[in-house]
Parts: structure tokens; sequence; C-alpha cells
């Protein structure tokens, strides 16, 4: 059963409880309404200690970590594509090919492993050469293999044995026999006792009697006297000629040094290199060199690029990597318009509540289905998060009804749960600074083509004064290593409602933003909560 198209459902960069949250949860509804997609929730990055708790109180999975949405070899490679034994005659390849109207064929080993691949240009090659210059086999060819091809029958030998010269028809008279015909050589002969006893006599590797004839008794004992293996055609003797050249191994003709590539390599990066190879295509192999499918110049053009569903974001500096060459399918979010654009109409929702988890649970009512339990304990961490317990000034009344009906559904006390989370989550006093200046960072795109930082911590009555010269530190070298011109962090007290606003950079176009002059690169912001309502608007205005 063919699997089903994949959607990824991502939150953004450094991913905060609500963008996980929501992609699980959505991914959850969106696997029951949309049965003909795998709707497949990812993380863009580590999650953060709140996050983990949730987890972990909810017993929900953490999403995978999807690096990027960029093409792969294995999002365009053909799985179907046959294997051939390099053992194989060459006419069996060449049949394959010519049924399934093939360019290029696999060659693997006993093994499994990649050997080379047939082309159509080596079999073309091989008529050619052929038409200009004696018959002979490309390798040496097993008696067996030879009569196989010809679907002929063994009068003498085992068929074992191995032939490796010229093909010769001896349709000559035997007295003018070329004097080079002898050991390893074919010898195709009709039904001419003579001409049959005279390859025998001269040494010949095989003899074979062409028309469907059989030699006598006395023809098939001097050839076992002699050693030479006796084999009947029912071809005529051109026909046969031609048979027995294409009964070679087909490793003989095969391109031993292929062009392969990693299922996992960027298509970007291998492109080029399938364009200008003379067969355009390239083999896909595993780890252990063998091959899982077939990339061909065909499939470069126009490839179905990879799907993604956005939710708690609509920036492309958070989004995921490569998200310019993905499918955007929908978008969920509760922030400001951003800078995703899309190629063709998409399903977009910017709604100005607390939460993007609040929204999810209003689909699933919406569509009169009831979240799992893992989903809803983890929906609502991220609706407490968000909007702090629901004290943030963009906690709306639809916020407070889908923390009701969480409540309701799980028969707990959502505030409880809330404090429970902050309280087991807000102490950074054993936190490296660098996990600290870097928790719940979002980028925004400022004038000039320059991007910005905001990082966000809550702390439940308790600062970080005594850490800020670390801090300070430490926002340095994020600034520096990711050239952001202004680097902030939100110091928000739950318990206070208040934020420390520390800046790394130039203060004072943010001082000017706040009406607030900054003490030691510090603002603070009385009655501050929201980084997405209070502090980004003010600041993007300002920059």
């Amino acid at each position: 059963m063919a699997a089903l198209p994949v959607i990824y459902v991502t939150g953004h960069r450094n991913p905060d409880t609500d963008s996980i949250a929501a992609a699980v949860g959505y991914a959850e509804l969106m696997g029951r309404v949309d049965p003909h997609n795998a709707y497949v929730p990812v993380r863009l990055g580590e999650v953060n200690t709140q996050t983990r708790w949730v987890l972990d109180r909810s017993k929900a999975s953490e999403p995978d970590f999807l690096a990027h949405v960029m093409l792969r070899v294995r999002d365009v490679m053909r799985q179907d594509s046959p294997l051939v034994e390099s053992t194989e005659p060459v006419r069996e390849v060449g049949r394959l090919m010519a049924r399934q109207d093939l360019d290029l064929v696999p060659i693997v080993g006993p093994d499994g492993t990649l050997s080379g691949v047939m082309t159509e240009r080596a079999l073309a090659r091989r008529y050619i050469r052929e038409s200009r210059e004696p018959s002979e086999l490309d390798a040496p060819t097993r008696v067996s293999a030879i009569v196989k091809v010809l679907q002929g029958e063994t009068l003498s030998g085992s068929g074992d044995e191995e032939v490796s010269g010229q093909i010769w028809c001896m349709a000559m008279d035997i007295g003018a026999l070329p004097s080079e015909i002898g050991p390893g050589d074919v010898a195709v002969v009709g039904n001419r006792d003579d001409a049959q006893r005279a390859a025998i006599e001269l040494g010949v590797g095989l003899l074979v009697v062409s028309n469907g004839t059989r030699p006598d008794a006395d023809t098939v004992a001097l050839a076992s006297q002699h050693g030479v293996p006796v084999v009947t055609s029912p071809l005529d003797s051109y026909v046969t000629a031609r048979m027995i050249t294409l009964s070679a191994p087909c490793r003989a003709l095969m391109d031993p040094e292929p062009l392969t590539v990693r299922p996992d390599d960027l298509l970007s990066d291998v492109a080029d290199e399938v364009k200008e190879v003379h067969y355009r295509a390239a083999v896909a192999v595993d780890a252990k060199r063998k091959p899982i499918g077939l990339v061909t110049r065909t499939d470069l053009v126009s490839p179905r690029p990879r799907r993604v569903l956005l939710v708690d974001h609509a920036e492309q500096a958070q989004s995921v990597e490569g998200v310019e060459q993905a499918e955007i399918v929908e978008i969920l979010d509760h922030h400001h318009i951003g800078s995703i654009e899309t190629t063709v109409p998409v399903r977009a929702t910017f709604d100005p509540v607390g939460s993007t988890s609040t929204l999810v649970i209003e689909r699933f009512r919406q569509n009169g289905m009831e979240p799992s339990r893992s989903s809803a304990l983890l929906l609502l961490g991220a609706i407490m998060s968000d909007t702090v317990i629901l004290n943030s000034p963009t906690t709306t009344e639809r916020d407070w009804s889908a923390v009701e009906y969480l409540g309701r559904v799980l028969a707990i006390d959502p505030m409880q749960f809330g404090r429970e989370m902050f309280e087991a989550t807000s102490d950074l006093e054993g936190v490296e600074a660098d996990a600290i200046v870097s928790r719940d960072l979002k980028e925004y795109e400022v004038g000039g083509g320059h991007t910005i930082g905001i990082a966000q911590v809550e702390t439940v009555g308790q600062g970080l004064d005594g850490r800020k010269p670390e801090l300070m530190e430490a926002m340095r070298r994020v600034r520096e290593r990711n050239g952001y011109p202004i680097y902030a962090l939100m110091v928000t007290d739950i318990l206070a409602k208040d934020t420390d606003l520390y800046v790394s950079g130039d203060p004072g176009p943010l001082e000017q933003a706040f009406g607030q002059a900054a003490v030691e690169n510090v603002i603070p912001l009385p009655g501050v909560m929201s980084r997405k309502k209070q502090v980004a608007p003010k600041v993007l205005a300002a920059l």
C-alpha cells in the first residue's frame, strides 16, 4: 500500500510551548479531517524547559526535528527501478530495458551492492562494433548462459564450461576454414557432419549446431573425446551467432563507475551532475552502496516541492530552512502578517487571540471533535504559557473559553496547572547564560535588510540582576554570531507583571520606542508582559 503524501506541520525556530503544542494538536486534527494526507508535526529546534515539562506531563511524543524542507533525492527518486545481476546475459538486460522503456539499469554484484549501470548507449555501441569487427564474446561466458539465450539444448558437456573467443559461422568448405579458429572459439555449424567434426578437431571451445538439427552419435562421441561441449540451437546460423554474442554477462558492457547519490543529498547539489552525465541519471545508494532508487533528468523537471503547514508564525526568518522552495498549504497564526510569500492561494488565518493553541482548540470544536488527552494537556499548557496564566494583555475571551473547555474535558483546574507549570520551569538559577538569552528567540526583519532578535524568559517573583554581566556577554556573542544590529531579552516577572528589557547593541532606538531610559543597557517596562502586543510592534516601528 502506497504511503500517504506528507505535509509537515511546523511552528517557528527556537520553539516555545505554543509552537510545539499547536503543531502536535493541529496535525492530530488534520489527520482526522483529511485522511488522504499524512500530517507530521515537527520542530525546528530544541524544546525549552517549560515545553519539556508539558510534554512529560501530557505524555505527548516530542516532534521529530526537521532541518529543512529543500527537496532531497529521496523526494523525487524512482524506487521501482529494476536491478540486474552482473552475471545476467546482455540480451536479457536489453530485453528488460526495451520492455520497460528504460534508458539505464543498475547492475549489482552477488552481495547486492552496485557494480555499474547498463545504458542504451553501451548496447548501441555493442551492435555498431559488431557490424565492423569479427563477432566475439565480450567476456568469458558459461555454456549454460548461451543455451538459455538460444533456448537450445545441451547435447554434450556439463554447461559449466566457459568460452571467450570469436564466433565463427562455418558455411565455407572445410578445406578453406580459417587457420585462426581454435581454443575458446565458438563454431556455429548447420547439418554438415564434416564441418562439425572439423570444428571439434580444431579444438573449439563450443560447437553449436543450428536450425534445430542434431549431430549424429559419432560426432557427439568425438566431441566428448575432445572435451568440446555441443549445443543445438533452434535458430538459423546467422541469428544463432548474433544471439551468442549477446549471451555474455552484462558486466562486460556496464559502466563500472556510474554517478551515485545518497537519498538525503539536496537535489540542488546533484542536479547539474545528473544533467551532465551522458545517460542523464544517477543511482541512489544507501550506506552499504546498495541501490535504492534512480534519479533521471526527467525527475528534475518541475518536481513537486515538499509541503508544509505553518503554525504560530508567518515570518520567513522564523520558519523552516528552505520554506521559500516549499508548497505552503496553510498558515494558522495569532501574530501579525509576516514576510512569508506563497505562489498559489492558501488558507491563512491571522486571528488576534492569545495563543495559536486557542485557534487549534476552536478548530477541533468546529469539526465536532475532541483532542486526545495528551494533546489536550499540551494545548492547555501552551495557552497558559502564551497568556501567562491568562494575565497577558493579549488574552481574549476566546482564550478564557478554550481554557474553560479544556479544564472541563480534562477534569482538572487549569489555573492550578498553569501555576505548577511556571513554578516548575521558571527557576533559572542553574540554567547557563547562553541558554537563557536564546530562550524563545524570535527574529524580525527591519529596514535596510537587517534582522533583529528578541528573546523572552519568564520568572516567578525573581529577577536576574545578579547575573547581568554574564547575560550581557552571552547576548553580545549571539548578536555578533547572527549579525543582529540589536538583540533584546525580555525578562518577564509573571507575579509583578512587568518586564526588564536587556539590550545588546545601541539601546537608543528602543529607549525612544518606549520612552524609557536604559540603565546599563536595561530598560524597565512596568506592566509589559507581551512581546507580540507590547514590545515587537513598538520596536519594529522605531526601526
